[in-house]
């Protein structure tokens, strides 16, 4: 129960930030709050609770989620003995969170805490590779590289004097290792080269360890009542069952701020991946190595009987690798070839594996099972070296052998993961899984498998292991119900669900949808019609977004009315977001006009208050792309089962993008303006109606 101690210490919190901060009291704020309590309040001291304890708040921009969850948890989290994990989508909004926010609740509220930021290991410089990088001219001798058809290509930059700036600056506690707080931007291939994941990590038998950035940081994390990080790490860390780098699921209650990208990004971490000429490529770059391998390490006998066995193992997984290839191939062999794309894609349909295909993955899945246990021992015996005194044995040379044999562990892991994937026929599966053949533009073949849905992943790792969860969102609901939300990521029915009430005044916004003679499944005629009507409806003088579902229609708008607007108009891929963003403030700063014209990364998570934007112009409702195999898959298995999965997905999933797009015109109190669609379905098709009733309440203009 919720005692009455806590809940002084929580209304006394409140109280106080809203005082110091000169703030007004929210009744969706206090909501929130209590939602939060109520729920927490459920977790025992000991044992299992009574019922899950999960709360799943829908609080529109304005509400405070922030000052809301904070007040409510840390009290509750300190009071049960638990750690408090904040995790937000992006690392930009974490170190908001840690730089701005937590000092200021902090001072303001009187509770007392101590709070840490988690970031993973590719966020921190690696200082074994560093010393490596710079001893070798700038280059990774001696070092495998895994990544090379992965990575950017290089752009001839010489990074061996950042490299010497960036041991000096270190050496002089100018520099903590994090590339977030390294003062320049650092090209992508020049900071991969000098990070480590976790398969390359010797951990605490590293050399460097009592200098390693990352387990400093780690180690900050131990004695914190709060951790903030983001969902990847979150979700990272509960993939490795939890407790690897966070507190252990049993002992943490998780906020999970922007949880309506959980299930997607769940998704993300659970889906298996094989680029074949990638792998076959790493897999030959690690034969040719070995000899040096095995003269390097010549001293160690159980060494050397491993670095026998590689080379058959090695041969024989690039042999069928260049089977497998050959069976994609006649796979794609009976495509139609108008259906040709830059890169074309199969979707297996059911995610029914054929026959050829399954016969030689489950070849491939023994060969890279047995490969993985061989680099395993072998990573052990190096490990094991590092700590112990061998005669004749180079330190420094065992530990470049073990970044590379971890390195190699951590792909054959993931290759391995995707072959077991395919070795089935993938019948039975309920649900299915999606699986999806993809050939590149530029040649070769990538296979990929994911779940369609996060349920029962995430129910495995968090909703039935977590001490508490909350996750919180402007866009929770999808045509007014959480059902959406439940579905995609196995949430509890019998958590508590609840949308709080948004201060802003929608009444003093417009929603427009104007006269078009046209459907918008015309695509030809549909951009004709926003040519000719966008120079009308769109006011020169003000700041304004328009959305686009397709790339090729924004392309050919804007080149249609680029006449009509001049250098008023910005568009997405012509700069940077954020220096798009920059262009068009300023441009409004000047008192001149500004039109943005974007994809879905501008329809969510940007914030253009006041004049910054005063009207949102939406092309069309935004459905799912056609193509996407993950949402055919999904469709696919809803169907099967005699349900329409238009109505039951395709819709809330767009009215969900819709209320998201909407949600870039009122960022304050104060905003006003109108969004325009110009999508004429929402009032003639039989969907419609819950889609615009799902909208936030403006005004409405419907021609």
């Amino acid at each position: 129960m919720l005692s009455e101690e806590l809940k002084d210490a929580i209304r006394d919190a409140y109280n106080a930030i809203i005082e110091h901060k000169s703030l007004t009291a929210r009744w969706g704020q206090r909501q929130m709050i209590a939602e939060i309590a109520n729920t927490l309040a459920r977790i025992p001291e000991s044992g299992e609770p009574q019922e899950p304890p999960v709360c799943v708040i829908e609080a529109g921009t304005g509400t405070g989620k922030t000052i809301a969850y904070a007040v409510a948890a840390i009290p509750m989290a300190q009071a049960l003995g638990k750690r408090l994990v904040v995790c937000t989508a992006t690392v930009a909004l974490q170190e908001q969170f840690v730089n701005k926010d937590l000092p200021d609740i902090r001072e303001a509220s009187g509770l007392q805490f101590s709070y840490a930021l988690a970031k993973g290991r590719r966020r921190y410089v690696c200082l074994s590779k560093l010393d490596r990088l710079i001893a070798d001219g700038g280059d990774e001798a001696g070092l495998l590289d895994l990544y090379a058809q992965e990575q950017p290509e290089g752009d001839g930059f010489d990074a061996l004097p950042l490299y010497n700036d960036m041991l000096d600056a270190m050496a002089r506690g100018q520099w903590d290792g994090d590339r977030d707080n390294w003062p320049d931007a650092i090209p992508e291939n020049a900071w991969f080269n000098a990070t480590s994941d976790h398969a390359q990590c010797s951990g605490r038998r590293c050399p460097n360890i009592s200098q390693c950035s990352f387990f400093r940081a780690r180690d900050e994390l131990q004695s914190a009542d709060i951790i903030v990080t983001n969902h990847d790490l979150a979700l990272s860390d509960l993939a490795l069952g939890g407790g690897a780098i966070l507190a252990p699921p049993e002992e943490s209650i998780y906020v999970f701020d922007e949880g309506h990208h959980l299930p997607d990004k769940a998704l993300d971490h659970f889906a298996s991946f094989c680029r074949i000429p990638a792998t076959i490529g790493w897999l030959e770059d690690a034969q040719k190595s070995l000899a040096s391998a095995a003269a390097a390490l010549a001293p160690l006998d159980s060494a050397q009987r491993l670095l026998a066995k590689l080379p058959e193992e090695l041969t024989s997984a690039v042999a069928s690798l260049q089977v497998a290839e050959q069976v994609v191939a006649t796979l794609f062999g009976e495509m139609d070839p108008t259906d040709a794309r830059d890169d074309q894609q199969l979707r297996l349909p059911h995610g029914h594996v054929p026959p050829s295909l399954m016969q030689v993955a489950t070849t491939l899945k023994g060969q890279f099972e047995n490969l993985a246990a061989t680099l395993a021992r072998l990573e052990t015996v190096l490990e094991e070296s590092l700590e112990d005194d061998f005669a004749g044995v180079d330190k420094a040379e065992v530990e470049t052998w073990h970044i590379n044999i971890g390195g190699l562990l951590g792909r054959t892991e993931g290759a391995y993961a995707l072959w077991q994937d395919y070795a089935v026929t993938g019948e039975g599966e309920e649900p299915p899984r999606a699986r999806w053949l993809t050939l590149r533009s530029f040649g070769g073949f990538d296979l990929r498998c994911s779940p369609v849905l996060a349920a029962e992943i995430l129910n495995d790792c968090l909703w039935s292991r977590a001490a508490g969860v909350i996750v919180t969102s402007a866009t929770m609901t999808a045509l007014g119900s959480f059902e959406r939300f439940m579905l995609h990521s196995g949430a509890p029915r019998d958590a508590r669900y609840k949308v709080v009430a948004s201060p802003f005044q929608y009444e003093s916004a417009t929603f427009t949808v104007p006269p078009m003679d046209c459907d918008p499944g015309d695509a030809a005629a549909h951009t004709a019609a926003l040519v000719e009507q966008l120079p009308r409806i769109i006011d020169r003088g003000e700041g304004t977004l328009v959305l686009f579902s397709s790339r090729r229609q924004m392309l050919d708008v804007y080149d249609g009315v680029s006449g009509e607007f001049g250098g008023a108009l910005l568009m997405q891929g012509d700069y940077s977001k954020q220096e798009i963003l920059r262009r068009h403030r300023e441009a409004i700063d000047n008192g001149d006009g500004s039109i943005i014209f974007g994809l879905a990364s501008f329809a969510e998570g940007v914030d253009l208050p006041g004049d910054y934007c005063r009207h949102v112009v939406i092309a069309k409702i935004p459905f799912a792309v056609p193509d996407s195999p993950l949402e055919a898959a999904l469709a696919e298995w809803v169907e099967s089962q005699g349900r329409n999965a238009f109505m039951e997905i395709s819709v809330p999933d767009a009215a969900l993008r819709l209320v998201q797009a909407s949600g870039r015109l009122l960022r304050t109190e104060t905003d006003t303006g109108r969004v325009t669609l110009m999508d004429r379905r929402i009032l003639t098709r039989r969907y419609g109606s819950a889609i615009l009733n799902s909208l936030p309440p403006f005004k409405r203009q419907l021609g």
